[in-house]
């Protein structure tokens, strides 16, 4: 009996997952949406083309005129190791 159960598993039970995914796309291409028209005739871009950019703000200034980098981190390291005890 513990054989059926695989088999009952393999070939019922994991196809439900694709069934759902075949029956979604059947769903979503059965009634392709239709483009709506613009009120202004649907040319051009919808951005105002004279407005000014957005831009991402700079970087810190590095140089002889703003303040260092931070220094980097002191370094650890072990200069004796002690015995290895098994855990």
């Amino acid at each position: 009996m513990h054989g059926f159960w695989a088999v009952f598993w393999l070939a019922l039970i994991l196809k439900i997952p694709i069934v759902a995914l075949l029956y979604l796309v059947w769903y979503a291409i059965r009634n392709p949406p239709v483009p709506e028209m613009d009120q202004d005739g649907g040319g051009g871009s919808r951005f105002d083309p004279h407005h000014p950019r957005i831009n991402p703000p700079h970087s810190p200034r590095r140089g002889p005129h703003a303040e260092p980098p931070p220094g980097a981190p002191d370094r650890v390291r072990v200069t004796h190791r002690g015995p290895r005890v098994p855990s």
